[in-house]
């Protein structure tokens, strides 16, 4: 008995959405490696923007870390509070518009049901 048309797109949407985010993942650990290479050289300690840059990438590393590759989440370097605070507040802005966009998509699904 064939499929319905419906039942392999959806198949295949999921597939390909699920290439998407690892491809997205490895470049968000590509790129966090190589800018933590690059500014450890940098003498100047981390300030808030590099925080608020680490923190705003840090959610999006986890399938990086569970494929078993060390990614640099957090610069030992920093300036203290100012960084801290620009770290928390990327991950906070991060997670706010992740949930954000998860619930608003949740919520136009369920209004269509």
């Amino acid at each position: 008995m064939d499929r319905p048309d419906g039942a392999g797109a959806g198949i295949r949407r999921l597939l390909l959405r699920l290439l998407v985010l690892a491809g997205i993942a490895y470049g968000t650990g590509v790129i966090l490696n190589r800018t933590a290479e690059r500014l450890a050289r940098n003498p100047e300690p981390a300030g808030f923007s590099r925080g608020l840059l680490q923190g705003a990438l840090m959610p999006c590393t986890l399938p990086t870390l569970l494929v078993g590759h060390d990614v640099a989440l957090y610069t030992e370097g920093n300036n203290g509070l100012p960084y801290k605070r620009g770290y928390t507040l990327g991950v906070t802005v991060c997670g706010a518009v992740f949930f954000g966009l998860f619930y608003r998509r949740l919520s136009r699904l369920r209004r269509k049901s």
